[in-house]
């Protein structure tokens, strides 16, 4: 059991720094999945997640695979692409999500080819589905920055963002900070995509983020426990997906993101609030009866 579990952490230093990485990743954008969750917004995390593409695929065009100006392109990618989403939903009659939508097609296309046209199958690989396996200490760095800032952020934003979740008419009538939160969360998403792509890739860094949210929802009705909960399935889900990945030889984004969805698909099924519980509440009177 130690040589299956422990030891390959304890042996190769690229182990300890992919853990390092992900945990720091679901200490980060747990909550902030369950916010986007909750928010019903979890399709504008992935549409976001593809927007950081095209930054990151112009910063490697003039800069090759380097960490700080494919970082910077992204977020300013990612922040663009919200804005203009946002601003094409107020001035004209077309809503936010269908804004995303057109919005992420694009990005997506114009980073593939951006990519295609001025670097190999290999780069092309690295940013679509990310290097978790080869995190450096600047990668380690950038990803602890993005947790304490995501903290901090989601500490000081905490009560806004659950009363807007609640009741988003009610906050906006009784307070003016509802613009200001939105779009201070909106950064906190971008923010915890951009960490992930360095992991994950951008087709990737949202399945870390929306899947533990989405399965913590099964579990419990309150914010702050789900919290909790969304990153232990993270959690879980890395250290297997680790594992797996250096047993089996397989992929390792991919293998984290895998396990995330065997995670929310036994929360659908056995759940306190899935699909065989509810069903037993419901035909118990009838049995009863």
């Amino acid at each position: 059991m130690y040589e299956f579990l422990i030891a390959p952490f304890v042996d190769y230093v690229f182990l300890q720094r992919a853990l390092a990485g992900s945990i720091m990743l679901c200490l980060s954008s747990g909550p902030v999945g369950v916010f986007l969750m909750l928010r019903r917004m979890s399709l504008t995390g992935d549409a976001l997640a593809h927007g950081i593409l095209p930054g990151a695929a112009v910063a490697f065009l003039f800069f090759g695979l380097d960490l700080a100006p494919m970082t910077l392109g992204g977020l300013i990618a990612g922040l663009l692409l919200a804005l203009l989403a946002g601003a094409v939903s107020r001035l004209t009659l077309q809503k936010e999500d269908a804004s995303l939508a057109a919005f992420y097609l694009i990005s997506l296309s114009a980073g593939v080819l951006i990519v295609s046209m001025h670097g190999s199958n290999i780069d092309l690989m690295h940013i679509l589905f990310g290097t978790v396996l080869a995190l450096n200490d600047q990668a380690l760095m950038l990803i602890a920055g993005i947790f304490v800032l995501s903290t901090v952020g989601l500490a000081l934003f905490w009560r806004g963002l659950v009363a807007e979740c609640l009741d988003p008419l009610f906050f906006r009538s009784v307070s003016r900070l509802g613009t200001p939160i939105h779009f201070a969360f909106l950064f906190l998403v971008v923010l915890n995509l951009v960490g992930g792509f360095q992991a994950l890739g951008t087709l990737l860094s949202v399945g870390l983020m929306m899947l533990p949210a989405a399965s913590a929802r099964f579990w419990v009705n309150r914010v702050g426990p789900m919290c909790a909960l969304a990153v232990a399935f993270g959690m879980v889900s890395s250290v297997a997906g680790l594992l797996l990945s250096y047993h089996a030889a397989l992929p390792t984004g991919p293998a984290i993101i895998l396990f995330c969805g065997a995670i929310y698909a036994l929360s659908i099924l056995g759940a306190p609030r899935g699909i065989l519980l509810t069903h037993l509440r419901r035909t118990r009177p009838h049995r009863a009866a």
